[in-house]
């Protein structure tokens, strides 16, 4: 499958807001976010790691105040941005579930894989 755009690579700033995009996993509509990191995109299932529930506090807004970790707007959870590994609060041991993606030509783009898909129309 084909990567898919997700936005211009300047909609996304370092430590700041992110951009979520439309997914489908086990045939249920869900959400993606990609953030930037240490000068790199990463993109991950909108799902937090504790509770299946989105992260962001509002739209877009995944980092914590300090732009050092993702936070969970409900529980607190904080999650490396470069691994999506839980750093603190309520899902120690686990992880965001990663959805490749790649910059290039000014745009980012995330791949499907067997678990993340495209929605259906």
């Amino acid at each position: 499958m084909d990567p898919i755009l997700v936005c211009a690579a300047t909609a996304v700033e370092e430590g700041g807001k992110g951009v979520r995009f439309a997914v489908a996993t086990e045939g249920s509509a869900g959400t993606g976010f990609v953030v930037r990191y240490d000068g790199a995109p990463y993109a991950y299932l909108n799902r937090c790691a504790h509770m299946p529930i989105e992260l962001d506090w509002a739209e877009g807004e995944f980092f914590e105040s300090g732009g050092l970790y993702l936070m969970c707007a409900t529980h607190g959870a904080i999650y490396a941005p470069d691994t999506g590994v839980c750093a603190g609060g309520p899902c120690r041991g686990g992880r965001l579930r990663p959805i490749a993606v790649v910059e290039r030509d000014q745009q980012i783009f995330w791949q499907p894989d067997d678990y993340v898909r495209p929605p259906s129309d």
